[in-house]
């Protein structure tokens, strides 16, 4: 029988909103107690002293490329890289080659992520065939065949019609509709945001307006619909404005944010580095701090990367020509912790839930509590542990990151799904 005993740690429970000292014993891939004092019997034991453990963290907005970009990003090396975050559970989107539309590429996702034996992947579906934004997809059979979404993200669905028609029918099935809120009229040939720094620099921008346009559609239309909306990578203080307003209405939309935008300004741009060129872009500091504002106050629910790795080729050109994105899965954590949790935007329960029990329950997950029965999904956290950032030392194929060199404090130190350890910085197991 496989054992390990998880002890002398300060447990999160973001469902309880309590951080207590208790040891974990997992046993066959679950957990089995959890309280102080416990003893593992047979099993093996992890000293996890003055370190943090909470749920797996998951993970809700991840581009794994695979099938079609494996030169970019594979579903083994991204969850490599899921692991070495602290991510027990990721869900990946469907801009694969070909598109996440049809039960087979759904099937082909989840069948690699099984033979990669990591961490938890789950395929989000498109909305629309080939994401084209044109003919809804099959969402009965995307839902049977393991998808727990729906977006055609990275390409925003233009027509209201569309969109009105695929929350109803996602509305039926009982999947949340994830939408990349652009106008892509407003936005187009935009490389960074549209203001003082995109004239100092010569650079296209993408105002504010185009973000926040699709926002207000997309809340009217799940309004209307009643189908539950989630907003990704919410970058600007006028669709925090929507969002908050809409939640007091009590429309069914949440929302997620990204480490970058809650860290970098378009300052950041300032010397072409290509791993700034994000989408939606980096915005002020104004918007920087209606973020913080928005996930102090609950208007913003998630935190998700949106890990979006390309080769080494494709963004050593020059800005203009740069596909957008950038890695996050690595560096999420501490930048959670160094930027929200040290000065105190957010408290440890409050950012963990952020990043577990929140988006489980959007995605209708089990995953992201810490309770006897659940699979043995937990994350360790070191909160005094810091490192420079290095991107060589990734696991992901993508390095680019706008975060090489920066400092950053409170890692995970071990990543733990379903009772087996696949990841482990520095913590001595006891067999």
């Amino acid at each position: 029988m496989h054992k390990l005993l998880i002890k002398g740690g300060r447990v999160i429970d973001p469902q309880a909103g309590e951080m207590i000292p208790a040891d974990i014993l997992i046993v066959e891939g679950k957990i089995a107690a959890v309280g102080p004092g416990l003893e593992p019997g047979e099993g093996a034991v992890m000293d996890v002293a003055g370190k943090l453990v909470a749920p797996g963290l998951i993970d809700m907005h991840v581009h794994f490329r695979e099938p079609g970009f494996e030169a970019k990003e594979t579903i083994t090396s991204g969850s490599r890289a899921a692991a070495r975050g602290g991510f027990t559970a990721v869900a990946c989107m469907p801009n694969t080659n070909p598109v996440a539309d049809n039960r087979a590429v759904i099937s082909y996702i989840k069948a690699r992520a099984k033979e990669a034996g990591l961490v938890k992947v789950y395929p989000i579906g498109a909305l629309t065939r080939g994401s084209r934004g044109e003919e809804l997809t099959e969402m009965a059979d995307l839902k049977e065949a393991g998808a727990v979404a729906l977006s055609d993200d990275g390409r925003p669905v233009a027509s209201a019609a569309v969109m009105r028609r695929a929350m109803q029918y996602a509305r039926m099935v009982g999947l949340p509709v994830i939408s990349h809120c652009e106008e892509p009229t407003l936005s187009a040939g935009g490389v960074m945001h549209e203001g003082y720094m995109s004239t100092v620099l010569g650079l296209p921008g993408i105002p504010a307006a185009a973000e926040e346009i699709m926002v207000a559609r997309d809340i009217i239309l799940s309004e209307y619909t009643g189908c539950p909306l989630h907003i990704a990578h919410v970058s600007t203080a006028g669709s925090v404005r929507l969002i908050r307003e809409a939640k007091a209405r009590g429309v069914p939309v949440t929302a997620e944010v990204t480490p970058h935008h809650f860290t970098l300004t378009d300052r950041a741009v300032a010397d072409y580095d290509t791993s700034t060129k994000v989408n939606p872009p980096l915005r002020t500091e104004e918007d920087v701090a209606a973020l913080k504002e928005a996930l102090a106050d609950g208007t913003i629910d998630v935190i998700a990367t949106d890990h979006a790795p390309h080769t080494l080729e494709e963004k050593d050109v020059e800005y203009q020509m740069a596909p957008f994105g950038l890695v996050g899965l690595e560096t999420a954590l501490g930048l959670v912790w160094t930027e929200l949790v040290i000065p105190g935007v957010l408290s440890p329960v409050e950012a963990i839930r952020k990043l577990t029990v929140n988006p489980a329950r959007i995605l209708g997950l089990r995953e992201g509590v810490i309770k006897v029965g659940a699979d043995a999904d937990i994350t360790i956290i070191d909160p005094q542990l810091t490192e420079v950032v290095d991107p060589a030392a990734f696991a992901s194929k993508g390095r680019n990151t706008p975060f090489a060199g920066r400092s950053l404090q409170g890692l995970p130190v071990a990543t733990i799904v379903r009772g087996q350890v696949v990841y482990n910085r520095n913590l001595a197991v006891i067999a």
